[in-house]
């Protein structure tokens, strides 16, 4: 199993592929996925932060950043 770490949050989020699961029976999906937002930048996100970004307007790093400091 891979992981890398959420840009919001920070917690290690599962990746699916790879070595890893090639020879594991564990076939479970990403927890996350890797997004290239409105200003350029890419963030590599966990579902839960993705659910929380706004929807009404364009996404930035911003919007990543203000993730970090949130309190679920």
């Amino acid at each position: 199993m891979t992981t890398d770490p959420c840009d919001g949050c920070g917690r290690e989020v599962r990746i699916a592929g790879g070595i890893g699961d090639m020879w594991g029976a564990d076939h479970s999906a990403t927890g996350g996925m890797t997004l290239e937002l409105a200003d350029g930048t890419e963030h590599f996100l966990c579902s839960d932060c993705i659910e929380a970004l706004p929807d009404h307007r364009e996404v930035e790093a911003a919007d990543v950043a203000a993730l970090e400091t949130r309190d679920d």
